[in-house]
């Protein structure tokens, strides 16, 4: 299975090793094909730059210990949804063929599609534990 894994994501997993978001990064990465797209990583660069500049190392530590694939956001939009600063998430995830987007953000989760289907930290680690008859 292919799993993208949102900006909002890795930030949570990034200041919080031990919450669910980071988690469900984990069982990605250790399951799953983990998917970022070059979009997540310049956000999470930025993000981190303005409100936690302290972490810069430690982004790029955490990205580099970090075994994912990395697909380009396409220019030309395959998909539009509410928040067009998250399109070039989506548009990857598409293009990239990826199962499902785990993200916390109301914009993805409002998504009314079938792959890549959208899910929040916590029901992406459910869904595995069912999956692997884990009850």
């Amino acid at each position: 299975m292919k799993t993208l894994v949102d900006t909002n994501v890795l930030i949570s997993a990034l200041l919080y090793p031990d919450s669910v978001p980071a988690k469900a990064l984990h069982h990605a990465a250790d399951n799953d094909e983990l998917v970022l797209s070059d979009h997540n990583i310049s956000e999470l660069r930025r993000i981190t730059k303005e409100k936690f500049p302290n972490k810069h190392v430690e982004v790029e530590t955490f990205l580099t210990e970090l075994s994912y694939e990395l697909v380009l956001a396409p220019e030309t939009p395959l998909a539009s949804m509410s928040d067009p600063k998250d399109e070039p998430i989506l548009n990857a995830a598409i293009l990239a063929d990826v199962d499902i987007i785990i993200s916390g953000d109301k914009h993805f989760l409002s998504l009314d599609i079938e792959r890549p289907k959208p899910m929040n930290s916590a029901d992406y680690l459910n869904m595995s534990k069912q999956d692997n008859g884990d009850d």
